[in-house]
């Protein structure tokens, strides 16, 4: 099983990221995916949640107009597009999947976004 964040990186506050997470091992559209982030010193944050396939999301208010989860269950991958960003958004942006059914849950091994000028 693995889950493989990317798109992290240094933006501008105002800018934008993409991040994406391609998950292998197991059955993707069984599994809800969640995106977290956690900044040192602080516990980590539930970011964004979709569904199975898609029809739902939940964001945290801190987020809510700015974030967009989506995911392509024939890619295997989620993603959450992150539209002006914030020094606040820094932090490290995980990968998470809950099984529907079942208890199983997956990480991934998380990407660092920056948002400084």
């Amino acid at each position: 099983v693995q889950l493989v964040e990317s798109g992290g990186g240094l933006v501008q506050p105002g800018g934008a990221l993409k991040l994406s997470c391609a998950a292998s091992g197991f059955t993707f559209s069984g599994y809800v995916m969640m995106w977290h982030r956690r900044t040192p010193g602080k516990e980590r944050e539930h970011v964004a949640t979709i569904g199975i396939v898609g029809q739902t999301s939940i964001y945290t208010d801190s987020v809510k107009g700015r974030f967009t989860i989506s995911r392509d269950n024939a890619k295997n991958t989620v993603y959450l597009q992150m539209d002006e960003l914030k020094p606040e958004d820094t932090a490290v942006y995980y990968c998470n999947a809950q099984a529907w059914v079942g208890s199983s849950s997956y990480w991934g091994q998380g990407t660092q976004v920056t948002v400084s000028s």
